[in-house]
């Protein structure tokens, strides 16, 4: 340790470490997680992908990436190739890059240092000169190799979050400076699966510095990688795949792991995974007024109309599109006229998170087609773009065209684009639309349980037996975890980085926890099919012409092929398995198998980002 500290204060070594000091803060030299390649104990078994679409290839173009395309390469192993155009935009914006420094433009985190050494000069004049390229060459290697022991286990145990990561990072770079060899570099990792282990904490989410920085030390060698789902280190992968370390240069260590795509990553399988749950959420509800003998007229056009919200008004006719055909539509004088809050209110609930999830979807497309990094490297911007540019205070930052940038000028202008916002909101407030849906789903499976809203007793319909009920205190205890994840985050800061960075968005938290509470919604819902399951069986009983409805027929049917009546009696008792396999049924069987998802409602879906 000695000798390394007195390698430091060599030549150079003192530019060098203030331009470090901030990494060091960050807890990207120096952590407890002393060596990255020793898992953590509290590291849960890697769950590799299963590649089904790796002959697909994304064009990433930095503007319309999808979140389906995301799922493809992240969830699917697809591949992934940068478009002509967005290489060019990166061409140009690091010949800018290197150009300013020479023009002696002050550079955030190149020329100068970062955080609280914002204004150490790291080096002056042409970073191409013989001195300047090798200082900038040893700072980069050194930064990236520190990136080994960046960050905070335990380990990301799913490897298509990270591959998300970088999908994420590979098309949002292409709107800044990379050099040519680092953008190259992260797209090989896709498509040859060279999946970095990445520790899970250390992001505070106001750029996820420390998980980018461990993609970053497999680029150079260092550390652990995933390479087709078997862990080996880095060094190794690369050879077996031909590819060499990278050899830094520019601002590289910056161009990577100035970015949010951790959380716009994971937020990106939350959309995906949400919809599902949303898509079942609406199935299942079908079911229950059908198992309740529910009155329909809450979803009536007279009533809607009196509402006129857009999102309101397409949940009221989808669920009647999944009801058409059914009993409840026909005169039944046992019908009650009204029936409880959660069976009467859970299409505005369920309508509700579906606009909250909208919205999502929408901030993450958003996050995931623009520049969330700093500083902004702007080819083409002349002063007389806008009054501001022209001011002296603008003018500082502005680049003359040069060859380097290809007879092109520009500016480099520091920023807080790093902030995640709106997405950090979006992503509690699907959380809390979410739980305000999952707590009519709980009451609507306990109302079951009362012959004051059913009308009858199953029991005295069909036999029934200890191994049917309402699943007991297990919803419960998962309503109540919901409604602990669902509570929002207290805003947060704390002057770090000597009161530079005092802020906070806890991007890792809240996505985490929005994501096990879809996760838990699944769950929920298994007890919830097979309460209003049982209830088909009830109804059919009672009336064995009634009719349902072609899509609750169709899932009521499938679902007895996996959990089948058994018994001597009348009717039969559910043979309900553990919980768990019905929930495994919702994961594993698509919604849209019993009703294909309909247009959103006109005018809510927010274009593309181009």
């Amino acid at each position: 340790m000695r000798r390394r500290g007195n390698a430091l204060c060599g030549k150079g070594g003192v530019r060098l470490f203030s331009w470090l000091l901030p990494l060091l803060v960050a807890g990207l030299i120096l952590s407890p997680a002393a060596d990255a390649r020793v898992a953590s104990p509290r590291s849960a078994p890697y769950q590799a992908i299963t590649e089904t679409m790796q002959a697909r290839t994304v064009v990433l173009t930095g503007h319309d990436l999808t979140i389906e395309e995301l799922i493809d390469i992240a969830r699917n192993g697809a591949k992934v190739e940068v478009s002509s155009g967005a290489r060019q935009r990166m061409a140009d914006a690091y010949g800018l890059l290197l150009e300013g420094a020479a023009q002696g433009v002050s550079i955030y985190w190149f020329n100068r240092g970062t955080g609280g050494n914002r204004e150490t000069v790291i080096f002056a004049g042409d970073p191409e000169s013989r001195n300047n390229r090798e200082l900038i060459t040893r700072q980069q290697l050194a930064a990236f190799r520190s990136g080994a022991r960046a960050g905070y286990g335990p380990e990301i145990a799913d490897e298509e979050i990270v591959r998300a990561m970088m999908a994420v990072r590979a098309n949002a770079m292409t709107h800044n400076a990379p050099s040519p060899e680092l953008a190259a570099m992260l797209v090989d990792f896709i498509n040859y699966r060279i999946t970095p282990v990445v520790n899970a904490r250390g992001t505070v989410g106001e750029g996820d510095l420390t998980a980018l920085a461990n993609i970053g030390a497999a680029m150079v060698g260092e550390g652990d990688v995933y390479l087709g789902g078997e862990r080996m280190a880095a060094a190794t992968a690369l050879a077996k795949v031909g590819l060499k370390p990278l050899a830094p240069f520019g601002a590289d260590a910056n161009m990577l792991t100035s970015s949010n795509a951790y959380a716009a990553a994971q937020a990106a399988l939350l959309v995906h995974d949400a919809k599902w749950a949303l898509e079942w959420a609406d199935l299942i509800y079908a079911l229950d007024l059908n198992g309740m003998n529910s009155s329909v007229t809450p979803l009536a056009s007279p009533v809607q109309a009196d509402r006129p919200d857009k999102w309101l008004n397409w949940h009221a006719g989808k669920i009647l599109a999944m009801l058409k055909g059914s009993y409840l539509f026909e005169s039944d004088p046992n019908r009650i006229i009204q029936d409880s809050e959660s069976l009467r209110a859970s299409s505005i609930r369920q309508a509700s998170a579906w606009k909250a999830w909208s919205s999502l979807r929408d901030s993450v497309l958003f996050q995931m087609n623009t520049s969330d990094h700093n500083p902004t490297v702007k080819v083409g911007v002349k002063p007389s773009d806008s009054w501001e540019l022209s001011t002296p205070q603008l003018l500082r930052y502005y680049v003359k065209s040069s060859r380097r940038s290809g007879g092109k000028s520009g500016y480099i202008l520091s920023n807080a684009n790093w902030d995640p916002f709106p997405l950090a909101n979006d992503i509690e407030a699907f959380s809390i639309a979410l739980a305000n849906m999952n707590v009519a789903v709980l009451h609507r499976m306990q109302r079951f349980g009362n012959p004051f809203f059913t009308g009858v007793a199953a029991a005295d319909v069909l036999p029934t037996d200890v191994r049917y009920g309402l699943g007991g205190y297990a919803p419960i205890d998962i309503w109540q975890e919901i409604q602990s994840l669902a509570a929002p985050i207290a805003a947060e800061g704390n002057a770090g980085v000597n009161g530079v960075e005092e802020l906070q968005a806890q991007t890792r938290l809240k996505v985490n926890r929005a994501r096990q509470i879809v996760d838990l919604t699944i769950d929920l819902l298994g007890f919830d099919l097979n309460i209003a399951a049982r209830w088909i069986d009830v109804r059919r009983a009672q009336v064995p012409t009634r009719r349902f409805g072609e899509v609750s027929e169709g899932l009521w049917s499938e679902f007895r092929k996996r959990v089948p009546l058994g018994g001597d009696l009348p009717g039969g008792i559910p043979q309900t398995p553990n919980g768990a396999v019905i929930a495994e049924f919702l994961r594993t069987t698509s919604p849209e198998t019993y009703f294909g998802a309909l247009p959103e409602p006109a005018g809510e879906r927010v274009a593309r980002v181009r």
